[in-house]
């Protein structure tokens, strides 16, 4: 929608003058201000905004404006005025000066026109702020002031030294990182395997992480494929594609589970490009477990006790906890199985000679695959190689004395001390209290392994390329940690990305070391 759009769409409409020197007028705190029409794009309410930690505390988050990022600020809060609660009148003045930003404003009032000798220097007429923030003044006939912003020192004074850029990143693997992500593979204890763990009936089970592609929430809608067994509930879109859903309960003569919010799709990558889709409870944990706690399920127990689909068991925390591993090819070696991967094949064909438009969309899209987590209502991702493991937190940590402040304790993980760090205390965030959906993500950082509590992981998850923007320049901290953000418009979601190297700066690094 143009300016003059949005303009004509509210219903306050004024009367547009036609002279030179044009400006729109609004209202904060009770005083008018005006933008000079020209950067001025478009009139909005306030949209949906996600919040962006480490960002200035003028800035109300990121918002997604018909599939670009617009970064959202409270005039507000720059003029150190209270918030408030949006109103009917509340609006946000999208304002261009090389990169759009929206601001918010109490009401907009007016466009007018006039004439540069009734602008004054700001300097010489007493204001209610900064006159620096301001490049002239106004009066009119009947004794008002209007205050002439400069939305371009503002934008220099807020988001000093990080100039604003959220073009299209264009991010594609280099060779170097390439090789990087190669090395940390090469690094992996030969004698360890690597699982993704998730739950079924109070039951955990287990699979190879190779084999995960990714783990995505269930969908709205599930298509039925005609004369299916029992434990393939039909047909899922995965992103233009269709993906055979399987219930694990069923397929282990598990009692049926009414549909919750915990559940998720573990993505299985099968033989000849295809993949299936299991339903579990929820998804736990990634794992790295040492090969010699894993023990190969007799095969005669497989075989008369039902257990086909299992391969081994995991016996963690001394015996106390054992996790089942699934074997995901055994799993839909069987003819009824083939059956529904055959059937969703033909009906996917049959989709794309419906539509030729589907032609493209066959082709196989540069992506990104990132785990998913939360911290509040906000959704962060990192690149699942970074990842070493997700594991739970223990029921006490060992404080440290004399550690830095960002350290929350240490646990021992499998024989090694793993230092722990809240993510929210490292964003500045508000702490909550300790629940069971809280998680550790290890990263390694520097070649040490450190721990970061999130509130939850929810998904490992697929983000096309060109759905990867650089995320506003809003703080130094903000644009070396939360440097990308993912704006996937169809879904409505905005994932930002973060850099797991650049959570700790070099001397904290050392301090942690030390």
């Amino acid at each position: 929608m143009s300016f003059d759009q949005a303009i004509s769409d509210m219903e306050d409409t004024p009367d547009v003058e036609t002279r030179s020197n044009q400006f729109v007028t609004f209202s904060v705190e009770g005083e008018i201000f005006a933008a000079p029409m020209a950067p001025v794009q478009e009139i909005i309410r306030v949209p949906n905004l996600a919040q962006v930690p480490l960002a200035p505390p003028s800035l109300l988050g990121l918002a997604n404006l018909r599939g670009r990022i617009l970064p959202i600020v409270n005039l507000r809060r720059i003029f150190g005025l209270a918030d408030i609660k949006d109103t009917d009148a509340t609006r946000a003045l999208v304002i261009n000066l090389g990169t759009p930003l929206g601001f918010v404003v109490d009401r907009v009032a007016s466009v007018i026109a006039v004439d540069e000798s009734d602008i004054e220097p700001a300097k010489t007429i007493g204001a209610s702020v900064d006159a620096r923030l301001l490049t002239g003044m106004v009066k009119l006939s009947n004794g008002e002031i209007i205050m002439i912003l400069d939305f371009a020192q503002i934008i220099a004074r807020e988001f000093v030294r990080t100039p604003m850029d959220s073009g299209k990143s264009g991010i594609a693997i280099t060779a170097d990182v390439a090789a990087a992500s190669n090395e940390e593979e090469d690094e992996v204890n030969a004698d360890e395997i690597q699982l993704v763990s998730f739950t079924v009936e109070g039951q955990e089970y287990a699979a190879d992480i190779a084999a995960v592609q990714e783990i995505v929430q269930m969908p709205d809608r599930v298509v039925a494929i005609p004369n299916a067994p029992l434990h393939v509930l039909g047909l899922m879109t995965l992103r233009e594609r269709l993906l055979p859903l399987v219930s694990l309960r069923v397929l282990l003569g598990l009692p049926e589970k009414i549909e919750n919010e915990a559940q998720r799709i573990i993505v299985l990558g099968l033989s000849e490009g295809q993949a299936v889709g299991v339903v579990a409870d929820s998804v736990d944990e990634v794992l790295r477990v040492p090969r010699d706690q894993a023990e190969t399920l007799p095969a005669i127990l497989a075989s008369r006790g039902g257990l086909e689909e299992i391969s081994a068991v995991c016996r963690l925390e001394g015996g106390k906890r054992l996790v089942s591993i699934l074997d995901t090819v055994q799993m839909f070696a069987n003819a009824a199985m083939k059956t529904a991967l055959a059937e969703s094949s033909a009906m996917e064909t049959d989709m794309i000679d419906a539509d030729s438009d589907m032609d493209e969309r066959d082709i196989a899209e540069d992506e990104e695959q990132v785990v998913v987590f939360r911290l509040g209502s906000e959704e962060f991702g990192v690149p699942i190689a970074a990842v070493h493991e997700i594991v739970r937190i223990p029921e006490s940590l060992t404080r440290v004395p004399t550690s830095p402040s960002f350290v929350e304790g240490v646990i021992n993980l499998r024989g090694a001390v793993l230092p722990v760090i809240d993510q929210r205390r490292r964003l500045s965030l508000e702490d909550i209290e300790r629940n069971d959906r809280q998680r550790i993500m290890v990263y390694a950082l520097n070649g040490q392994r450190t721990g970061f509590i999130v509130d939850s992981v929810t998904e490992v998850l697929k983000i096309p390329r060109n759905a990867i923007e650089h995320s506003p320049r809003l703080s130094s901290d903000q644009r070396r940690i939360l440097g990308r953000v993912a704006n996937l418009e169809r879904q409505k979601r905005m994932i930002i990305l973060m850099d797991p190297d650049a959570l700790l700066s070099e001397t904290e690094l050392a301090d942690l070391e030390a």
